[in-house]
C-alpha cells in the first residue's frame, strides 16, 4: 500500500457524504500488536484513511511485545479511521483499535455503538487474539474472525478455530490485508453473518410471539 504522501484518494472533507445519507454503520477492526489492522482500513477506505500512527521509541519497545514483529517501526496510539459509501443512504464508518495491551482500555469505547467486529488473525500468534474475542463476546457485539495472510505458510483453518475456541456459527475466512478485493470479501461476510443473526433473531421473536397469542 502506497504510503500516506502519495495517496491519491480524497481527504474526508473533500468527499462529503451523500445530501441523502441517512445511516451510518460502524464496524471495528481488531487484534493483536502488529496484526494487519492498519493496512487493513487504508486497503478498503475509499477516502483518505485517519490514523494515528506513532513512531515506535525505545521506552515502547521495552514495553510491547514484539515477538513476531520485530521489523515494525510504527505503531497505532489511538485509533485508525475509514470509510466506505455503500449506496445513497448508508455508509460504513471503519475503525481500527490499537493492539498493544496498554491501549487495551480504549477498546471498549471503541465497542460502542458498533454494528459488529473483524478479528484480525496472525497464524504465527494465534494467542495475542484471544483477548480481543473475549472482549467482544463480554461487549455482545457480533464478529467474524480474518486470518491475515502475511505470505508465509497456513494453518488448516480447523487448527485456527480450535485454537481460538471459535463457536461453530462464528465465520473464519482467509485474507490478505493489503489487498482491497480481499479485505471487501473480509466485510461482506461479516454483513452475511449479521443479517443471518438478525434473521434468526426475528424468526425467535416470531416463534414467542405465536407461543403468547396461544396462550
Amino acid at each position: 500500500m502506497e504510503s500516506a504522501a502519495f495517496d491519491s484518494r480524497p481527504a474526508r472533507a473533500d468527499a462529503p457524504l451523500h445530501a441523502n445519507t441517512s445511516q451510518a454503520l460502524k464496524i471495528v477492526i481488531i487484534g493483536g500488536f502488529g496484526v494487519g489492522k492498519t493496512t487493513f482500513v487504508r486497503s478498503v477506505s475509499e477516502i483518505r484513511p485517519l490514523d494515528t500512527e506513532a513512531t515506535m521509541t525505545a521506552q515502547g519497545k521495552a514495553v510491547d511485545d514484539l515477538t513476531g514483529v520485530t521489523g515494525k517501526t510504527t505503531t497505532t496510539v489511538a485509533f485508525d479511521f475509514g470509510r466506505i459509501t455503500i449506496d445513497t443512504q448508508h455508509v460504513l464508518y471503519l475503525f481500527g483499535a490499537p493492539g498493544q495491551e496498554r491501549f487495551w482500555f480504549l477498546w471498549d469505547r471503541l465497542f460502542t455503538g458498533a454494528l459488529g467486529a473483524i478479528v484480525l488473525v496472525d497464524q504465527r500468534r494465534i494467542a495475542d487474539s484471544w483477548y480481543a474475542i473475549d472482549r467482544l463476546e463480554h461487549q455482545g457485539v457480533p464478529f467474524v474472525v480474518a486470518s491475515n495472510n502475511f505470505g508465509g505458510s497456513h494453518h488448516h483453518p480447523d487448527k485456527i478455530r480450535d485454537a481460538l475456541d471459535l463457536d461453530p456459527h462464528i465465520a473464519l475466512i482467509d485474507c490478505d490485508a493489503r489487498s482491497r478485493e480481499s479485505c471487501k470479501g473480509v466485510l461482506i461476510t461479516l454483513v452475511e453473518h449479521l443479517v443471518n443473526l438478525a434473521a434468526a433473531a426475528d424468526g425467535r421473536h416470531r416463534m414467542l410471539s405465536t407461543r403468547e397469542g396461544a396462550l
